[in-house]
């Protein structure tokens, strides 16, 4: 029993140091055992594993005062690689970090049609790929977390994707038959959430994050962790019903959210009006800065219904931050303004709203990071973005 309780003991300092090295890194021993109130014998017993396991590294701090310069630990970044996958409607993307959540590749694979088993398939090949460029390093790929825009079971299961009409796929199972890495699926916009809360409000514990895309996904952190519901399903905010006996949905209902506030639902209504069957969100801007009678008129209906779910949102979670990952509101200056305007309320509140820096990128960076917590297998992750993410189509 003792050595069950000691080796426990020991994979819970051996995580606390990690999480910290990373945090605060580069990092002195001395520094180290301050911040985690370990002694400093364990602190040099747990370095020396995490140096003979090649996961951390040690550097010597120049400094010009006097006496020996103290030796600072970091993470080994380079010793490993995430992949993070956006299974989105028409495409792939694929994202490949260091360590330390910094991408250093991504590529976006597009495909023609919804069929399980090319997809399957695709996904395979791409992996594959990827295991074999990445695999000079000390540790190769370390996992690999695909987003799925629909629902995800606990178990990790994906019960219903509608726009690819998929139900009750084990994603998992299939791939992880097939090649030799871990394998775990969480719906995107979960992801999302994760993401903002690793690279951008590590000290915010209640977050929510609304990715407005292709549909609307909600992403919800409570005391610092994703709230998944009873089956997996919280947050399928997109299929909140706003316009009773309103426009049909894929899920069989009518009249949801995501059928008026999403960005695809504001793309085809324009392309109708416009009659062009092509639009980009630089299009949208130009439109904008025209004052073009069809897309304001259009764009003050979208910030209505965004309102009129947000308000619903915030009554009902009462969140700390609200974090909008949209690229067609950044197009329209007023647009913020208007809704912090229209969800002003004297009944619940929030403290801060934002719209996302890290847009159509943070699902792919939210799977790294989740890669990389499960891989290290630490309490908590927090990084820092250091590049831009640029994304190639192949």
């Amino acid at each position: 029993m003792e050595i069950g309780v000691s080796s426990y003991l020991k994979k819970i300092n051996k995580s606390l140091i990690l999480s910290k090295i990373i945090k605060h890194g580069p990092i002195s021993r001395s520094d180290l055992a301050n911040i985690t109130k370990l002694t400093k014998a364990t602190i040099s017993t747990q370095v020396a594993d995490l140096l003979e396991e090649e996961l951390i590294t040690e550097s010597h701090k120049e400094n010009n005062s006097v006496g020996r310069n103290p030796i600072m630990l970091s993470l080994s970044e380079n010793a490993g690689y995430a992949l993070g996958i956006d299974l989105d409607y028409r495409d792939l993307q694929f994202t490949v970090s260091d360590l330390m959540g910094n991408p250093v590749h991504t590529d976006k694979v597009e495909f023609e049609n919804s069929d399980y088993d090319e997809i399957i398939h695709l996904l395979i090949k791409q992996i594959r790929g990827y295991q074999e460029k990445f695999s000079d390093s000390r540790f190769g790929i370390i996992g690999v977390v695909i987003g799925i825009h629909g629902t995800v079971t606990n178990d990790k299961t994906i019960s219903f994707v509608p726009q690819h009409r998929w139900y009750n796929k084990d994603l998992k199972s299939d791939l992880e038959k097939n090649i030799n890495i871990a394998v775990d699926v969480e719906n995107n916009a979960n992801l999302c959430a994760f993401a903002e809360k690793v690279f951008n409000y590590h000290q915010c514990t209640n977050l929510i994050n609304i990715s407005m895309y292709s549909g609307i996904g909600l992403g919800f952190l409570m005391n610092g962790d994703l709230v998944k519901g009873y089956h997996g399903f919280a947050g399928e905010m997109g299929h909140m019903i706003i316009h009773p006996d309103g426009k049909p949905c894929n899920c069989g209902k009518s009249g949801c959210w995501e059928l008026y506030a999403s960005e695809v639902s504001f793309f085809k209504q324009i392309s109708e009006k416009l009659n062009k069957p092509i639009l980009t969100y630089g299009d949208i801007k130009n439109l904008v800065i025209e004052r073009n009678l069809a897309v304001i008129t259009a764009m003050d209906e979208y910030i209505k219904y965004v309102s009129i779910g947000l308000n619903n949102i915030i009554n009902l979670l009462n969140p700390e931050t609200l974090v909008l990952n949209s690229e067609l509101l950044k197009q329209f200056p007023e647009a913020m303004r208007i809704i912090k305007s229209n969800i002003k309320t004297s009944i619940s509140n929030y403290k801060e709203i934002y719209i996302s820096n890290l847009g159509t990128n943070a699902c792919g960076m939210g799977a790294c990071a989740l890669a990389i917590k499960n891989f290290l297998q630490i309490p908590e992750l927090s990084l820092s973005i250091k590049q831009d993410v640029t994304v190639q189509s192949i």
